[in-house]
């Protein structure tokens, strides 16, 4: 049986949910990864008599399923160093409160925690989501950073994130960690580093987002394979890398869409993403979950690029073989 493809409603949380899933039913999508933003999800209300029900109401209106919700925004504050303007553009009201930097990563481990409940009143076992790192701005090592500066750091995350990952076991629920730079596990060590760090806790696994392998210069069907345990979920986004000498893999602090960029987030299927091998890999490991797209493209009008992309990466989920291919070779008479 084909997978699921789902709609991330993150970029869409500007329009009303209804919306989304009226829009996503129509291109033919089979559900949505529903993101905790805008009037989508709102994780604080997951006890609420009738909040949940409406939501699957809407979702049974369109013909539509969830496997998946995702709360990125406010995972990013969890661990975060500094917490800035920039969280108080994206956490919102209740979790940015007075803005002082420790109430906000604890609040924002509050809504992490009901997340897990919200999943869980929904019929869904796995969130996506940041994580946040206090270390992330050492990226470039210089001025030198002494390596206990750096333990420290996984040892914060490992501190902050275990009690939360506590609720998502009580919960029978999954959390997705999307590897990307500014979160504690960007590529592949310290992706590796970071497992250890917490123990290599089931609760904790991998959202596959190859986009941001790709300008990292990660083999991402190598990543599927050597984290073959842990991909609990699959992002699908593109990204077209240009670097031509002057446009550099650090994007030079350009905004999106700019052609002087090293690389740009493209509609899936328009970048250098290696679908087909992608998911002849997880087809490989068994991941039969949701195949997620994840909308990006500065260039391109995003009512065209959903559908687009949806057909782009259908082709590539063709079912697998039940028989050796070369089993006839040796058939008797």
């Amino acid at each position: 049986m084909p997978r699921p493809y789902t709609l991330f409603t993150g970029q869409w949380a500007d329009l009303p949910f209804e919306e989304v899933a009226k829009l996503a039913s129509g291109w033919g999508y089979d559900g949505l990864e529903i993101a905790v933003s805008g009037d989508h999800l709102d994780a604080w209300r997951w006890d609420e008599p009738g909040y949940v029900e409406s939501k699957l109401a809407i979702l049974e209106k369109y013909n539509l399923k969830v496997w998946a919700i995702s709360n990125h925004l406010k995972g990013q504050a969890v661990c975060d160093d500094p917490i800035d303007f920039r969280h108080e553009a994206i956490v919102g009201s209740k979790v940015w409160g007075d803005g002082e930097p420790e109430g906000v990563r604890q609040r924002a481990a509050e809504e992490m925690k009901h997340t897990a409940r919200l999943a869980r009143a929904l019929g869904v076992d796995t969130v996506v989501g940041f994580t946040g790192s206090s270390i992330w701005q050492y990226v470039a090592m210089f001025p030198p950073v002494p390596a206990a500066v750096i333990e420290a750091g996984y040892q914060d995350f490992a501190d902050r994130w275990n009690p939360i990952l506590d609720v998502f076991d009580e919960c029978g629920v999954r959390f997705a960690h999307e590897v990307h730079p500014s979160e504690i596990a960007y590529d592949y060590w310290t992706t590796v580093r970071t497992l250890e760090a917490i123990g290599h806790r089931e609760a904790f696994g991998l959202n596959w987002d190859p986009s941001h392998f790709m300008w990292q210069g990660i083999d991402p069907v190598s990543f599927i394979w050597d984290f073959k345990d842990r991909i609990y979920h699959v992002d699908c986004k593109d990204t077209k890398v240009r670097q031509t000498g002057r446009n550099t893999v650090m994007g030079s602090h350009l905004p999106w869409g700019d052609p002087r960029r090293g690389w740009d987030f493209v509609s899936a299927g328009r970048g250098d993403v290696p679908w087909e091998s992608s998911f002849r890999a997880l087809a490989a490991i068994g991941y039969n979950g949701p195949i997620s797209i994840e909308w990006e493209d500065a260039g391109m009008d995003r009512l065209h690029g959903a559908p687009e992309a949806l057909a782009a990466l259908k082709k590539f989920d063709f079912p697998a073989s039940q028989t050796s291919f070369d089993a006839a070779f040796s058939s008797k008479d």
